[in-house]
């Protein structure tokens, strides 16, 4: 078993037809100004150390270090065993407001830039647990299914954006709605729904959600994200910010943070309720919590382990080019009289 990690150095051993082809341009040529310059017979008396082999093998031999060197750079590897890895932890659901109200910079960059950072830092301290993202503003989108490809699950995480639903509001309830459908009933994980907003849900319906949730098995861990005093949603234009969003009366809307519509949420959810300001207490709370759950395998695959060759090629590579420097394209005395290449002395 075999693989190759930089297939795209293949094309280096094109300078192997050229190097060919540049020789034997070169050949001609040389033929060409030596008939121009004496006859055949007065040329080998002229110079009888000349030794066209000898120039084949040095061609020969610098094609070789070419094709050693080319076959280094890709990196051929050989695998000798396979590994059987194992993947265990717990199935996490992220649910992000992606409301208007999440546009506000009581908390900086922004409450929905904030959302992405402390996501993103809690993905960075997990080891094998699969995770999930849902946006959510009047109306809940699956954004990413479960998956262990952390790297698909930043990056979905930073096209979200408050116009990625046309429907506004904060239905945390449907969220928590779409959140039941995204683990897999065939496997018994742990789940673990986490919601940042902040908490402008306007109903109670997300409570009594939230309860049912746990009852199919699902804890609900909140995290507050904002200020309990508010601010006002900036409107901006070529990220400068020319008014603040206003009501019919024409007064400037105050968003101010619900934590506790968030903490009944967690309280149902026998979760927990975290202020997101301070994203390291967030992250080290979080971690604590997955740490002390179960477990749950849920994946099983075979890898095999390769081993990188390179070393022995450019060693290759380094012996022809010794090689190469040090054979002479003339006859050598002690060669000459060897004869091993059957040349004609006269």
């Amino acid at each position: 078993m075999y693989q190759f990690e930089e297939k795209i150095w293949f094309w280096g051993l094109m300078v192997i037809p050229l190097l060919v082809l540049v020789f034997l341009l070169l050949q001609w040529w040389k033929h060409r100004m030596q008939r121009k310059f004496a006859s055949k017979t007065l040329f080998k008396r002229l110079s009888p150390n000349t030794s066209v082999f000898k120039s084949v093998l040095k061609v020969f031999i610098l094609s070789l270090a070419f094709g050693c060197l080319t076959m280094a750079l890709v990196n051929p590897k050989i695998g000798t065993k396979l590994e059987t890895v194992k993947r265990e932890g717990v199935d996490i659901v992220f649910a992000i407001d992606v409301s208007k109200s999440m546009l506000a910079e009581d908390i900086a960059p922004n409450r929905l830039e904030k959302s992405k950072q402390l996501v993103t830092q809690i993905i960075n301290n997990l080891a094998s647990d699969r995770i999930g993202i849902i946006a959510y503003a009047g109306k809940a989108f699956p954004q990413l299914p479960i998956t262990t490809d952390y790297g698909a699950a930043k990056m979905f995480l930073q096209s979200m954006n408050t116009d990625m639903l046309s429907s506004q509001g904060t239905a945390i309830h449907e969220a928590i709605e779409l959140a039941k459908d995204f683990y897999d009933d065939d496997q018994d994980t742990n789940r673990v729904l986490i919601i940042l907003s902040d908490g402008e849900d306007h109903g109670d319906i997300a409570t009594k959600v939230a309860q049912e949730a746990y009852q199919e098995g699902i804890r609900i861990f909140t995290i507050g994200i904002g200020d309990v005093k508010g601010g006002p949603i900036p409107e901006k234009r070529n990220g400068i910010v020319v008014n603040y969003k206003k009501d019919r009366n024409g007064e400037t809307v105050i968003t101010k943070m619900d934590e506790n519509t968030l903490k009944s949420i967690a309280k149902e959810g026998h979760g927990s309720y975290i202020n997101g300001r301070d994203t390291g207490k967030v992250v080290e709370h979080i971690r604590d919590i997955l740490n002390k759950m179960d477990k749950t395998e849920f994946e099983a695959k075979q890898f095999a382990d390769f081993e990188s060759q390179f070393q022995w090629f450019l060693g290759a590579a380094i012996f022809f080019l010794f090689i190469d420097i040090l054979l002479l394209e003339r006859r050598t005395s002690w060669l000459k009289r060897l004869n091993l290449f059957n040349e004609n002395p006269k």
